[in-house]
């Protein structure tokens, strides 16, 4: 009777069209319970680091989450990054360890970890860590494979002495195959540092792996912040000496001098305080330069000897071929540059290329080099001697190695 009752009025249009809604919101919720049960009772436990990656996309994006956050730092320090990478531990780009020092693999290494089925670009990820190594030995080895080498900074700089023969040393080292060299004198460690390492690095050569970076500037072996300047760019950097007898080399020197500025006084009048007691003026830079015992001690504060090579620039003139040797030997060169490549030329008194770097043709260094020198007072050229002799007995002491310049020289050669 009750149920009869309920239903005896059929419902009203409006209210059926509710109730068939709300009954298909409930069934389609309970089967998105449903699904939704299943698949959480079926998903994979969360990867730790611990555990060994169960696929290569979850051992990939591992190893991406590092490597995306060290990139994202690098674009923001990168500037500066030379500069505080040479401070802290030398430069990592002279030694060649750019990649892995930041935190970089191989690219080759990448492209076999990171196999994630198109979901990032593998050729662009390799050369994202190709480009983004500063001088790195994994970026050089793939530039190499171009052919087009890269920046880096010097691993051998030939720091002295001006009028000593640095000019004709670097351009008979220009000869060698794995030796790349800037021509021009950077003057980065005593008139440039301002600039910054990021500024030093890009006047560099291009360079491919194996080869070395050189770079010449002579007064960075007077200069006082030099050595400390140069260690904190890196500690491994090799250094070259071209010392000559001091006395030719302050003549050499005011040869140099005389021939910009015509009217300067003579050399008599600029070696001597005191002409009639004959006090050396140690102040003129002439004579100052040639106290070499003196500059070698700052070095050695930062540099050990054995990380100097001093060239002899007499023997330079008379046994290119022996000198350049040795600066290959410490340079840990094959010696390719032998007695084949010079041939001495009469007019200017010195040797030169028979075949120059990039050329075909003979090669002499330019009309400054070989300059006559004025005669001087025999007198004064005594007095200097004088002067120097106990300087070098010391810098002999300090090298080991005995450059003869007490003996009687001949003042005319010339550098």
């Amino acid at each position: 009777m009750a149920f009869s009752f309920l239903f005896s009025d059929p419902l009203s249009r409006s209210t059926f069209k509710k109730f068939v809604v709300m009954l298909c919101s409930l069934l389609t919720s309970l089967y998105f319970l449903h699904c939704l049960t299943e698949r959480c009772g079926t998903a994979p436990h969360p990867v730790r680091a611990s555990d060994p990656a169960p696929t290569y996309l979850g051992s990939a994006l591992g190893d991406w989450t590092p490597l995306r956050r060290k990139r994202l730092l690098q674009k923001r320090t990168s500037g500066p990054v030379y500069e505080t990478a040479g401070r802290n531990a030398g430069s990592d780009a002279s030694r060649g360890g750019g990649l892995r020092a930041r935190g970089w693999s191989d690219p080759e290494h990448l492209r076999s970890d990171l196999r994630l089925s198109g979901s990032v670009n593998l050729a662009a990820l390799a050369g994202m860590s190709v480009l983004s190594a500063a001088g790195g030995s994994s970026g050089a080895s793939k530039l190499s494979q171009l052919g087009e080498g890269t920046k880096k900074l010097p691993q051998a700089i030939i720091i002295g002495v001006k009028k000593g023969g640095t000019r004709a040393l670097l351009e008979f080292l220009r000869v060698h195959p794995d030796i790349r060299a800037v021509g021009a004198e950077p003057h980065f460690f005593d008139r440039n540092f301002d600039n910054g390492l990021g500024w030093y690095r890009d006047l560099m050569p291009k360079t491919l792996e194996g080869q070395i970076t050189m770079e010449k500037t002579p007064s960075y072996f007077v200069t006082r912040e030099a050595p400390a300047r140069i260690c904190a760019m890196s500690r491994d950097t090799k250094l070259i000496v071209v010392v000559r007898d001091p006395v030719t080399r302050a003549i050499s020197d005011y040869t140099q001098t005389l021939s910009k500025k015509p009217d300067i006084p003579t050399f008599e009048s600029l070696t001597f305080k005191n002409r009639t007691t004959g006090l050396i003026d140690t102040s003129w830079s002439a004579i100052q330069i040639g106290i070499y015992a003196k500059h070698l001690e700052n070095w050695l504060q930062y540099f050990p000897m054995g990380q100097i090579l001093f060239v002899s620039g007499e023997r330079l003139i008379s046994d290119p071929a022996g000198e350049l040797g040795r600066v290959q030997d410490f340079l840990g060169l094959k010696r390719i540059i032998t007695d084949k490549h010079f041939y001495f030329n009469q007019t200017k008194g010195f040797p030169c290329l028979k075949k120059a770097e990039g050329s075909s043709k003979p090669h002499c260094l330019g009309k400054t080099k070989g300059r006559t020198h004025p005669n001087i007072d025999p007198e004064v050229v005594q007095r200097l001697r004088d002067f120097y002799r106990p300087f070098n007995m010391k810098f002999y002491q300090m090298t080991g190695h005995i450059f003869g310049w007490e003996e009687e020289t001949d003042i005319t050669l010339n550098l």
